[in-house]
């Protein structure tokens, strides 16, 4: 049960605001839309991605067995976070 708090809590954090989450927001602030309609849609979209980052993280473990992958997640985010601050400055 903790690994799963802690999963559910990674991810819940890691979606509040984000792109997905803003999209979301404004199908359901269209008052011609049925709020269930876009709850189970989005719920839906999510679910799939999940299952294909889970599907694609079991084929990549036979190859990161050895890598460290916290580290190299951490990387990632740092870089993402570099070319959007790096965006910022240039549209600015």
């Amino acid at each position: 049960m903790k690994v799963f708090l802690m999963i559910f809590a990674s991810v819940f954090l890691a979606e509040l605001g984000d792109k997905t989450q803003l999209a979301t927001l404004l199908f359901s602030a269209d008052g011609q839309r049925s709020k269930l309609l876009v709850f189970f849609a989005a719920a839906s979209a999510l679910v799939a991605s999940t299952a294909i980052a889970v599907l694609i993280g079991e084929a990549a473990e036979r190859y990161l067995v050895s890598l460290p992958t916290k580290l190299i997640a951490g990387c990632g985010f740092i870089i993402i976070g570099g070319f959007m601050v790096a965006d910022h400055f240039m549209k600015g």
